[in-house]
């Protein structure tokens, strides 16, 4: 069974979504770091921390994350349409979980905080996934540097994150991991926003 694409308007105006989550989520981290009043390391504090129960910027990292987490499978639905394969899909997960981050703020309890981590881990996992996911095929439409880019991302992310349990600067080393998918998606995003990256022919 074919599978449906969007029309290629409408996939301009959902890839919009790969620009404003993660152009939000890395404004939302970097404001409330500046902003907050409490002890605060982007070196070495995870960025959850700006969110978690009584950090007086817990609103605005929320926000950022919710911006993220609803944006991602937004942008997923231009990817389903413009590349083959399973990378969409991750790209979707990668919001969801998102938004269970949001929705389990560390320091409410030890059963949260667990949830949370769990959350955040399926985050990592699929954010990292999906510019590896993407690489053939966009290599296959001839985006040859765009796939490349994708390896190279994926491949870093994937190791920062790896990295941010660790004994390691975790602040630094997540911000490193998140940021450089984050690019790629934008890429990808703007991509597909001006025709570069145009749907696929229905029958694909």
């Amino acid at each position: 069974m074919p599978m449906p694409v969007l029309s290629a308007r409408s996939t301009r105006l959902t890839a919009l979504g790969g620009v404003t989550g993660p152009v939000t989520f890395i404004g939302a981290w970097i404001t409330s770091a500046a902003v907050t009043t409490m002890p605060y390391s982007s070196i070495d504090d995870a960025i959850s921390r700006l969110a978690a129960v009584g950090a007086d910027c817990r609103w605005l990292m929320t926000a950022g994350f919710v911006t993220f987490g609803l944006s991602l499978p937004v942008y997923a639905l231009a990817m389903r349409s413009t590349v083959a394969g399973m990378a969409w899909v991750t790209a979707a997960a990668t919001g969801i979980a998102t938004l269970a981050v949001a929705a389990t703020p560390l320091d409410r309890s030890d059963a949260v905080d667990r949830l949370h981590g769990l959350a955040a881990t399926a985050g990592y996992v699929t954010l990292a996934a999906t510019p590896l996911l993407a690489a053939r095929p966009l290599a296959g439409l001839g985006h040859v540097r765009l796939a490349r880019f994708g390896v190279g991302a994926g491949v870093t992310s994937a190791i920062a994150l790896g990295l941010t349990p660790t004994s390691l600067p975790t602040g630094l080393f997540q911000r490193l991991g998140l940021t450089i998918c984050d690019v790629w998606i934008v890429t990808t995003a703007l991509a597909m926003t001006t025709g570069r990256l145009p749907p696929r022919p229905k029958h694909a």
